[in-house]
């Protein structure tokens, strides 16, 4: 993969290609929305529904399985049985499981019902990324695509909490389920005339053995991690096994892959280190962002006392800034290259990470938000020029399992981050405050900031002052830590990714042409 992306003579899409990539940003912006809004909806659901503890975890953890576990599959099965085809499908089911989701009438209705949706929901990603390779032949305009993809999905992950809030003053908890009803009705009845239908004949036929290998080691990796996230360094063995046996699986189902003729995941692209490289850095700057974002969030509303609302709309800079940061990639390519945007935008990320490092117990609402701000507009380029490059990568005919790689590499990293910042974060607390603090209720406070906050009830004003102080100062000391983690990772993702570009250049030079996405320098 070289940094000079030629134009050629690629046709130049029309009015009818860009109104199919609006059509294609509105399930791609819902399925990243869905997640963040159900959050603030959970407490009502569960006190309506009786939902237990447990139950709530498997009510906001199966949708993101189940989406992880099948976006390889549905990624290849689209090239095998049509795109369109399996977007179409896709969103008929996904607009019906949002009617089931919203009138559930128990916790076990409802998980069933996320389950689901998180199957249909994987149909959706892959096949949207693979038709806009289909429905852009130019370069130079298939990127302006990708990055406008980009930021509907990012940007509907940062609107979740803040639509879900609104929506939650005036209505019942299952209006925030309904808000993919109207939106995949609209794709069922435009979606045939402006989305172009393609399949691989020559697919051959789909591996059972393969997509059983793949989901199992999927789901049994993510399951670990989200254990490790719950439980943090007191995790149960479960989430160790469960870790190592998604590895296990994870290498039978790659031997497999390498045996056949039609794999359904094709790993000898991974021969080529630019590809395998940005992969590993979306995955990376992936997992930085959901813990930093986590213990972020975390901040705002324990240690500043906002609102789930309020927090909501003070953290919404994040989506905005992404969503720039996604369209400013194509154009900076320009003028430094893919690898220079890429690089550049993620040493701007690090600076943000670094504000993160230096914020004060109580007092730095806005420093947060622009700490936060600061690395999503950075990360923009990195996700924007990642999937064009890594689609750009395969022939066409295996677009839609390109796709499902980078939407799964996101999906894992996040999962990861999530795990192993969140229990950097519980380690660093937990040891502030067996040092910090050895008053009344220490054991219970020493858990968790949630514990301390509980366990200051239950205390004298000045016992309870002293002891929120050194937790909130604990707590803060946690997110400074990821906040130099993920200033780290920025970094050695910036330097990793602009010595692959470099390297794949010499490799590969490409004929001379006007570039559409890079510049011949990097």
């Amino acid at each position: 993969m070289s940094d000079t992306v030629p134009t050629g003579t690629a046709r130049r899409a029309g009015r009818r290609e860009w109104l199919g990539l609006a059509v294609l940003g509105l399930p791609t912006l819902l399925v990243s929305l869905d997640i963040g809004a159900l959050f603030l909806a959970l407490p009502h659901l569960s006190a309506d529904l009786g939902a237990s503890s447990t139950q709530q975890l498997w009510i906001t953890d199966i949708y993101g399985f189940l989406t992880a576990g099948f976006l390889i599959t549905m990624g290849t099965l689209g090239d095998r049985v049509g795109r369109r085809k399996l977007l179409l499908i896709g969103a008929a089911l996904f607009g019906v499981l949002s009617v089931v989701a919203a009138y559930a009438t128990s916790p076990e209705m409802l998980i069933a019902a996320r389950a689901l949706l998180g199957i249909a929901g994987a149909t959706l990603m892959p096949s949207t990324l693979a038709l806009i390779s289909n429905m852009f032949h130019d370069d130079r305009q298939r990127g302006t695509a990708i990055a406008a993809w980009v930021s509907c999905m990012m940007t509907g992950a940062a609107l979740g909490p803040v639509i879900g809030g609104v929506m939650l003053n005036y209505f019942w908890w299952g209006a925030v389920f309904l808000l993919g009803v109207p939106v995949m009705l609209l794709l069922l009845l435009v979606g045939p005339k402006l989305l172009p239908e393609f399949r691989n004949s020559g697919a051959g036929r789909l591996d059972l053995v393969s997509v059983v290998l793949s989901l199992a080691a999927v789901l049994s990796i993510i399951y670990g991690f989200k254990e490790l996230a719950v439980y943090g360094l007191d995790s149960p063995t479960t989430a160790i096994v469960s870790i190592v046996a998604g590895l296990v699986l994870g290498f039978l189902f790659a031997r497999r892959q390498l045996r056949l003729d039609h794999p359904l995941l094709d790993l000898r692209l991974f021969r080529t280190g630019a590809f395998s490289a940005l992969l590993t850095a979306m995955m990376l700057a992936a997992g930085a962002m959901a813990g930093t974002f986590l213990l972020s969030s975390q901040y705002v509303q324990s240690v500043l006392g906002l609102s789930p609302a309020e927090a909501g709309l003070w953290l919404a800079p994040t989506g905005i800034s992404i969503a720039v940061g996604s369209q400013l990639g194509p154009i900076l390519s320009r003028k430094l290259g893919n690898s220079g945007a890429i690089a550049g935008g993620l040493a701007v990320g690090a600076v943000g990470f670094l504000l993160i490092a230096l914020v004060r117990s109580e007092t730095d609402l806005a420093l947060v938000v622009a700490g936060l701000a600061l690395v999503h507009l950075g990360a923009g380029p990195l996700f924007a020029l990642g999937a064009f490059l890594v689609v750009g990568t395969v022939p066409p005919e295996r677009a839609g399992s390109a796709a499902s790689m980078s939407e799964t590499s996101n999906n894992f990293g996040s999962t990861l981050g999530l795990a192993v910042l969140g229990t950097i974060g519980t380690a660093v607390y937990r040891d502030q405050m067996e040092s910090g603090y050895t008053g009344a209720a220490a054991e219970q406070a020493r858990e968790t900031l949630a514990g301390a906050t509980a366990a200051a009830g239950t205390l004298e004003p000045g016992a309870a002052s002293q002891l929120l102080t050194v937790a909130h100062g604990a707590f803060t000391s946690g997110l400074h830590t990821a906040g130099v983690i993920g200033g780290v990772v920025f970094l050695a993702m910036a330097a990793i990714v602009a010595a692959s570009q470099r390297k794949a250049a010499r490799v590969q030079q490409a004929p001379a042409a006007e570039p559409a996405l890079s510049s011949a320098h990097s």
